[in-house]
């Protein structure tokens, strides 16, 4: 059976790209949107860090670093075991829009997965893009 092996989203965010690529690059700016405690390497290699309060901590390589138009990193796969080499690739890509800016996020590697770990990670990452988008919005807005 196929799967879609991507999650994509695109949301118009009324703040410079500067703005925007300092939420999504730094480690006070994703532990203000994206995790309660964050660390980042920002080099390709590198590595970083989320932590969710009463939450789990997932540790993420940064895979690409093009400022101020790309960042990605690869992180675990939501529901599968701590020590599953399996991992999905996620891509942020910024351009200017009017005044602010439109970000485009896809993770894909989904389809890797057998149906039941498929249904679990694809469905959870898209409930929870839908949410961390908004809070970074919301971040972003309340700056």
């Amino acid at each position: 059976m196929g799967f879609p092996d991507r999650i994509e989203r695109t949301v118009e965010i009324a703040h410079p790209p500067a703005k925007v690529w300092a939420a999504i690059t730094t480690a006070d700016g994703l532990a203000a949107w994206f995790g309660d405690e964050a660390s980042i390497d920002l080099r390709p290699g590198g590595a970083a860090k989320l932590k969710w309060t009463g939450g789990p901590t997932v540790d993420i390589r940064v895979e690409r670093v093009e400022e101020p138009t790309v960042f990605a990193f690869t992180w675990p796969i939501y529901g599968l075991t701590d020590d599953d080499p399996r991992r999905t690739y996620v891509e942020f890509t910024l351009e200017p829009s009017g005044a602010g800016t439109r970000l485009r996020v896809v993770e894909s590697g989904f389809a890797q997965l057998p149906e039941d770990a498929y249904r679990k990670a694809y469905n959870g990452n898209t409930e929870g893009w839908m949410k961390e988008l908004g809070e970074l919005v919301d971040h972003l807005d309340a700056a």
